[in-house]
């Protein structure tokens, strides 16, 4: 499984253009093949700081979620509404419990 995580800053007065753009891309990737889990949940001690999970059956399946249109499209129109964006970080995970 490969977990994904990425945070993103909106630019002041964008925050709520930008999640409705990633709830947006969020809904439709969930029913990507090989997604288990994709969110993006406000930060609670910044409120313009969006912060992304997603989990993936393999890499495979995460490189052709991101050769998506609409993905590729998403992360287009994201940047311009936001200051600064951290880089995603991927893991290589295994579940303990199967």
């Amino acid at each position: 499984m490969i977990i994904v995580t990425g945070s993103f800053i909106a630019k002041e007065g964008q925050i709520k253009n930008a999640l409705a753009l990633s709830l947006a891309h969020v809904a439709r990737s969930r029913f990507e093949a090989g997604c288990l889990l994709h969110s993006v949940q406000v930060d609670a001690e910044n409120p313009n700081r969006l912060v992304f999970l997603e989990e993936w059956e393999s890499m495979a399946m995460l490189k052709a979620h991101f050769k998506v249109p609409e993905c590729v499209a998403f992360v287009s129109r994201i940047a311009e509404l936001g200051e600064f964006a951290e880089p995603l970080n991927l893991f290589d995970a295994t579940r303990l419990n199967g």
